[in-house]
């Protein structure tokens, strides 16, 4: 086996990342699932905990009742499945307790901990079914409205929902988005403060094809032109992300740990 050859198509195949919204309606063949989820639990994990669970959803009526709380994206509804990926020390607690262990897992640091190993398995599920050909959109709906979603999903304390994305074989490829420039994102030694003329320089096309992309959209082309919206800033914190969603979202999450037990 050529190892430069395998590695160059494993950046090459990160780098084709696109989301895909349209699925056919060809099934996702259990071989193919289980070589996803095996892919899931080879991602790192703090102190190998593995502190979350996957819950793979089909059931077109569980669907259902996701469609709304997931602000009512088709795809949700059109691909045959939808993963979503939970912080969960429930399992961990339960294990615990039979091993006469103190339990410490019942704070902030702990949701941060479990929510990043389940980041960290999403994507290696994520990209293990592009590899096989399949498609994944991500959706942020997931923690916007983690306790409606941990309601149908029957979630118990100890586990909060952080992302999930849905699943299936592409009906086509979209083109794949733009991307901030390296020198935009990437530090060397320490972090170097923007100056006014970098984040122009940095935002430059994003801006321009940002705004086409938004354009393009019937509902968004009327949302900005109606809103008197100048710039792709404003399409972000005016239309898509406004300060009121994320406050509400803020509460509803900070209630929803308290009640999970993650804030003692």
């Amino acid at each position: 086996m050529n190892m430069a050859n395998v590695s160059a198509d494993i950046i090459n195949h990160i780098k084709d990342h696109r989301s895909i919204r349209e699925y056919s309606d060809q099934e996702v063949s259990d071989s193919d699932l289980t070589e996803i989820l095996e892919a899931g639990l080879r991602a790192s994990s703090s102190g190998n905990m593995q502190s979350y669970s996957i819950i793979v959803t089909k059931d077109k009526n569980l669907r259902r009742e996701l469609y709304p709380h997931h602000f009512n994206q088709e795809m949700v509804l059109e691909a045959p499945m939808l993963l979503t990926f939970c912080a969960d020390f429930n399992r961990m607690k339960k294990w615990l307790t039979q091993s006469h262990a103190p339990q410490n897992f019942d704070n902030f640091m702990s949701f941060m901990i479990a929510s990043i190993d389940a980041v960290l398995a999403s994507q290696n599920c994520a990209l293990a079914a592009e590899s096989l050909g399949l498609g994944i959109c991500y959706m942020g709906t997931t923690l916007a409205n983690a306790q409606k979603v941990g309601e149908v999903l029957n979630l118990p304390k100890h586990v909060v929902p952080i992302v999930g994305f849905s699943l299936g074989h592409p009906l086509h490829f979209e083109e794949k988005k733009d991307r901030l420039p390296l020198k935009g994102i990437v530090h060397f030694e320490k972090y170097q403060d923007y100056t006014d003329d970098e984040i122009q320089e940095i935002y430059k096309d994003r801006e321009e094809k940002g705004m086409k992309r938004y354009r393009s959209v019937i509902d968004l082309k009327k949302k900005i032109e109606s809103g008197d919206i100048q710039n792709l800033a404003q399409v972000y914190t005016k239309i898509k992300y406004t300060k009121e969603s994320h406050e509400e979202f803020s509460r509803n999450l900070a209630h929803y740990l308290l009640e999970q037990g993650f804030l003692n």
